[in-house]
């Protein structure tokens, strides 16, 4: 693309002594503009990666990667279906799951909650509940005694602890009047779990699914959820999976049901991402500040250039030349900086902590005590064309200024 000759004076000039103090120093504001830029984006894109990963972790610890729906009716036999779907490709366990809205009580403390019957011995083939487990254990929900699991977070609001009974309310059937009785239940305390989000360790409770199918007065399981070898490729497997069984039962997959919260963090990682690229932006009007005092500045070695037979071409690339190199070589700067940061997240943020004297995330309020960060290289790459693109971009006014002086106008006075 370049010539030796406008690649020569196009290095030449990009070093800084060549200019006065004030070129210098925007020079260097420039270089270290678009690197800072490159840098904070790729960092916070990884940061904000690391927590939809934790995010999608701890919504899925106690719920499977898809679930098989009767609309709303019971699966009878469900314990057929699920013989019919062993060996199904990156199938990794199943298991019936039966969930009610419900009221529980104790004395004057209440609370909505997500009443689900499970059958014990097949949840951990689903679900990382069981390693959640602060008290008891779920082996302790045996058919026919009401016994319950409560969500810590949900067993503080109730102010109960194992041992302790509190009071199921569910809707009745509807009578000819369009009422109805509403059902009440009795059930003992006899463990909490905690997954570490307020949406599931705030509603949820456990029983055992025939305890669940006797307070319904329904004949089965609800539902059946499945878990995959591959959270990433669980939709597709799952579609596979349902191949095996008769038409009736519809499917449903992780990211259905919890489409609101990554479509979310989707548009605000994408709204992040473009208010960071104005670092980049900043300092590319820096880049085109620079070279604009550099072309004022060498009028007459650009007139001489052109008398010795320079091509206007020729003096426009040795301006791209240069401004390409200060994009660049901030952007690799920054590439290399970011990715320092984000692939060791984890030791920045704790020599932070004890330099400064602080928790980032105090472990007595919050879930997590680290920063996650998972850098993906597709982001990476697209970042980095991205800066190249609009450094590249950022000379071309400059140089087409150049390319159009005039030899005899310039140098008619010297």
């Amino acid at each position: 693309m370049f010539q030796p000759v406008s690649m020569f004076v196009g290095l030449r000039y990009s070093v800084p002594r060549g200019h006065g103090f004030f070129v210098s120093f925007i020079t260097w504001v420039s270089l270290l503009g678009v690197a800072v830029g490159v840098a904070a984006v790729i960092i916070v894109l990884s940061v904000m990666n690391g927590f939809e990963s934790e995010l999608r972790s701890k919504l899925l610890s106690i719920s499977a990667h898809a679930r098989l729906i009767n609309g709303g009716a019971s699966i009878p036999d469900w314990k057929v279906r699920l013989q019919q779907l062993q060996g199904a490709q990156g199938l990794v366990g199943a298991a019936p799951i039966l969930d009610t809205d419900a009221m529980l009580s104790r004395q004057t403390s209440m609370s909505g909650a997500i009443l689900r019957g499970i059958e014990p011995t097949l949840e951990s083939s689903v679900s990382t509940i069981a390693d959640s487990m602060r008290e008891g254990k779920l082996s302790d929900l045996k058919p026919g005694l009401n016994r319950i699991v409560l969500g810590r977070a949900l067993a503080y609001q109730l102010q109960v602890g194992v041992g302790d009974f509190v009071t199921a309310m569910i809707p009745g059937n509807s009578d000819a009047s369009g009422g109805g009785v509403p059902r009440l239940q009795q059930f003992e305390v006899v463990g909490t779990f905690e997954v570490g989000l307020q949406e599931e360790d705030g509603v949820l409770a456990l029983i055992n699914l025939q305890d669940a199918e006797a307070f319904r007065g329904l004949a089965g399981p609800t539902g059946i959820q499945l878990k995959f070898t591959d959270i990433l490729e669980a939709p597709k497997l799952a579609r596979l999976a349902v191949q095996r069984l008769p038409q009736g039962l519809q499917l449903r997959d992780w990211t259905q049901d919890n489409e609101v919260y990554f479509h979310a963090i989707r548009t605000e990682k994408t709204m992040m991402g473009l208010l960071l690229m104005l670092i980049v932006a900043v300092a590319v009007f820096n880049i085109v500040a620079t070279l604009v005092m550099v072309v004022n500045d060498k009028r007459t070695d650009i007139a001489i250039l052109r008398t010795l037979g320079l091509s206007p071409g020729g003096v426009l690339r040795i301006f791209v030349m240069q401004g390409v190199i200060i994009g660049w070589l901030g952007t690799a700067i920054g590439a290399a900086l970011g990715l320092s940061v984000a692939l060791n997240v984890d030791v920045v943020s704790t020599f932070l902590q004890q330099a400064l004297g602080f928790y980032i995330f105090d472990p007595e309020v919050f879930a997590l005590t680290g920063i996650p960060s998972e850098t993906h290289a597709g982001e990476v790459i697209g970042i980095v064309m991205a800066a190249l693109l609009m450094t590249v971009a950022a000379t071309l006014y400059p140089a087409l200024q150049a390319a159009r002086t005039q030899p005899a106008e310039v140098l008619r006075y010297d």
